[in-house]
C-alpha cells in the first residue's frame, strides 16, 4: 500500500471490472478460435496487434450485438465493484477505464457504475448502415499490446497512480503508472502476477479499496459508514498475503 493514497486508479476492463471476455461472446460460431488467441494475447504469448483484427473479423458482431454485450457487462460486473469505485470517487480520486474491448460496451458500463464517456479509453467500432460489422479503429493504440501505456501518458493523471489489470497488456503499461496491481479473481495469469507490486486474487475487489487509501482515507470512509467494505478487504489481502 501506498502510505500517501494513490490520487488516480485506472482499471482494465474485461476479466478484471467484469467477469467476462467481451469478445469471447461476441464469438458465435468461432468460440474456441476466439478464446484462444485472447488467451494467447492476454498471457503474452503472441503481440495483441497480431490477434486483436482477427478476432473481430471472425466475429464480426453487428450494431445490436453490441449493444447486448454492454448489457451483459453491466450483469457480470465483479463482486464489490460498483462500491469500491463509489467510495475511490467519493474520496475525490480520478477514477478511469482503459480497455482494448469495444467503446460502446465498455462505455455502458461505465456509467452503470457512474463514470462518464471522458473516463473511458476503449475502440472504436464501425458499422454499415444495415447494422452489419464494418471494422474498427486500426490506428487505436488500444490495439497494440504497449498502448495502454500511451493512453495512460496522454491522460495526465494526478500522481500517485495506480492501475489495476489481469493480462500482459495491462503489465505492460506499468511504466505509466507508480504501481500495478494484479487482479487474479477471474483469472490467474503467473506472468502477470509476478511482475505485479500488488495481488488482489479474490473474486471481490474490495481489497482495491485498501490498496488505493491511505490510512486517513480508510478513517474517513468508516465514519462514512464503509467500514464493512474496509473490513472485506483487508480481510482478503490478508488471506492472499497468508
Amino acid at each position: 500500500m501506498n502510505g500517501q493514497g494513490f490520487r488516480s486508479v485506472v482499471l482494465d476492463c474485461d476479466s478484471t471490472l467484469v467477469t467476462v471476455e467481451g469478445i469471447d461472446l461476441l464469438a458465435e460460431g468461432h468460440e474456441e478460435r476466439v478464446a484462444a488467441l485472447t488467451r494467447q494475447a492476454m498471457e503474452g504469448i503472441r503481440p495483441l496487434e497480431e490477434v486483436y483484427g482477427e478476432r473481430l473479423a471472425l466475429a464480426a458482431p453487428s450494431r445490436d450485438a453490441v449493444e447486448r454485450l454492454g448489457e451483459r457487462y453491466v450483469d457480470a460486473l465483479v463482486e464489490d465493484a460498483a462500491d469500491v469505485l463509489e467510495a475511490l470517487r467519493w474520496l475525490e480520486k480520478e477514477v478511469r477505464v482503459v480497455s482494448g474491448g469495444l467503446r460502446p460496451p465498455v462505455e455502458r458500463l461505465a456509467r452503470a457504475v457512474g463514470l462518464g464517456a471522458d473516463a473511458v479509453a476503449a475502440v472504436d467500432i464501425r458499422f454499415a448502415a444495415d447494422g452489419s460489422y464494418a471494422g474498427f479503429d486500426e490506428s487505436s493504440p488500444l490495439v497494440r499490446g504497449d498502448g495502454k501505456a500511451e493512453v495512460i501518458r496522454g491522460w495526465r493523471l494526478p500522481r500517485p497512480s495506480l492501475l489495476v489489470g489481469d493480462g500482459a497488456s495491462d503489465l505492460a503499461a506499468r511504466p505509466a503508472v507508480d504501481a500495478f496491481v494484479a487482479y487474479a479473481g477471474v483469472v490467474r495469469r503467473e506472468s502477470v502476477v509476478a511482475g505485479a507490486d500488488h495481488l488482489i486474487g479474490s473474486r471481490s475487489l474490495a481489497p482495491l479499496l485498501v490498496i488505493a487509501t491511505s490510512l486517513d482515507e480508510r478513517v474517513r470512509l468508516r465514519r462514512d459508514g464503509r467500514g464493512e467494505l474496509l473490513a472485506r478487504g483487508e480481510a482478503l489481502l490478508g488471506e492472499a498475503v497468508g
